[in-house]
């Protein structure tokens, strides 16, 4: 059957992807970023997935503000980079695993979460940053990938909690499936950070440590933040670390096997961690 063998929770913040794609990653202003990320790339080789479920959100590229789902799974064969208003970035589409898209979403939504399905999307920062981070540069993933896209950015999002038991559904519909993979979840976006209004720029380290803290051992207690603890610590956009507590239900006993993090990157902190699943 198929296994989850590996998480990540990782910021996906869109000039780490522009740094990238310009060869910027010996600028004196990003070294100390790519140099972080470089142990997580030798790890990721040696876990070596076969599939990657990216927990990520869409920002307003793939769907419009008209019509928002809370959680979309995509069940395509390929998704393509979008343009964001600079053109696409120039890194491989992403492959996707129809076959076992189509088995998690009939397991979720028979778990009774409502889940809408993407048969074609393209897909922006939110997911191809992760991607490079854990990847670098090459010719084509390594993996295919099953996006994930949950609503962060318009009132009312999920709760933490809600995400949290959609990862532990999430585990049950991997293992259930025949084949035998090894797969790795991805929960992406945050950390803390504010881009609009008089509270633009807020960094907050102390709340971004403790969530990091909190993770792996303590994760229940994380779910219990509200979208206002969200809002008034980590700022507006801190509501996206929802999509992590996704990426720890769908684990059992992981173990730490790095983490990083860095402050400031363009307005806001970024945060990896990389877990190995122990059972």
């Amino acid at each position: 059957m198929a296994k989850i063998v590996a998480g990540v929770g990782c910021s996906h913040i869109p000039s780490i992807g522009a740094a990238a794609d310009k060869g910027m990653e010996q600028d004196p202003y990003y070294k100390p970023l790519f140099d972080g990320y470089a142990p997580a790339r030798e790890w990721i080789k040696k876990v070596a997935p076969d599939v990657v479920i990216l927990i990520y959100n869409d920002h307003a590229s793939a769907f419009s503000v008209e019509l928002i789902n809370t959680f979309v799974l995509g069940v395509g064969d390929r998704y393509k980079p979008h343009d964001e208003g600079y053109g696409p970035r120039q890194v491989p589409d992403a492959i996707g695993h129809a076959d076992l898209s189509a088995h998690i979403l009939e397991s979720l939504i028979l778990d009774e979460f409502d889940m809408a399905l993407a048969n074609e999307m393209t897909v922006d920062h939110g997911l191809t940053v992760p991607l490079t981070v854990m990847f670098d540069k090459p010719d084509a993933w390594p993996c295919k990938i099953i996006p994930l896209c949950v609503n962060v950015i318009k009132y009312p999002q999920p709760t933490g909690n809600r995400c949290f038991n959609l990862g532990k559904a999430l585990r049950k519909a991997v293992e259930s499936y025949p084949e035998d993979l090894r797969v790795a979840v991805f929960g992406t976006g945050g950390m803390g950070h504010q881009l609009q209004g008089e509270r633009a720029g807020l960094l907050n380290q102390e709340f971004d440590q403790h969530f990091l803290d909190h993770l792996k051992d303590a994760p229940e207690e994380l779910t219990k933040l509200s979208h206002v603890d969200y809002m008034r610590d980590a700022g507006s956009e801190g509501i996206e670390l929802i999509m992590w507590l996704m990426m720890r239900g769908a684990l059992k006993a992981p173990s730490e096997a790095y983490r990083f993090y860095h402050v400031p990157m363009s307005n806001t902190a970024a945060g990896l961690v990389c877990y190995e699943e122990t059972e």
